[in-house]
């Protein structure tokens, strides 16, 4: 069995990977895009495997963003309620309104610094893992995305160096 990997794979690979950084211009691109390209070269291991990849991170990235907006919500809850009582106090009073007045404030000025930085973390996470993942791609290698939930069940991918080792000792 040839396990080669030829030049359209792992230009294909590598495409399907930079794919997902569409949604930057169009709402779940990053989902269809290499959704579309997975399935149209699906029969190629190399191209099967890295498809997989791409969406299961994709799909990790989006639950993640989900849990961090999830947390928050009680404490956006919390964050109204002290904002309805602001305005009701700015209505009802001629005076100006004193910082001290607001309840609360920083302890959501923190509260969205660490949502800030959490979701920038998560950013720059799927950053370098794409290019990453990229980078391995266009080199013939497999990947595994780290802290990536496997969705769809994924093979072992297709490695161009272990071909490479073995002709070395064959020749």
């Amino acid at each position: 069995m040839d396990t080669t990997v030829s030049e359209n794979q792992k230009n294909i690979g590598a495409f399907l990977h930079l794919s997902t950084f569409l949604k930057y211009f169009f709402p779940f691109a990053n989902f269809i895009a290499p959704l579309i390209i997975w399935t149209v070269n699906k029969e190629k291991p190399f191209v099967d495997a890295h498809g997989k990849q791409a969406i299961n991170f994709q799909l990790s990235i989006l639950l993640y963003t989900l849990l961090i907006g999830l947390a928050c919500i009680p404490f956006f809850v919390f964050f109204a309620t002290d904002l309805v009582s602001l305005i009701e106090s700015i209505e009802h009073t001629t005076h100006t309104i004193t910082f001290s007045e607001i309840k609360n404030v920083t302890g959501y000025i923190i509260l969205l610094g660490i949502v800030a930085f959490l979701l920038f973390g998560l950013f720059v996470f799927e950053l370098y893992a794409v290019i990453n993942a990229t980078m391995h791609a266009a080199k013939g290698k497999g990947y595994k995305y780290p802290l990536s939930i496997p969705f769809l069940k994924t093979t072992a991918p297709v490695v161009l160096e272990k071909n490479q080792s073995e002709n070395e000792h064959t020749s």
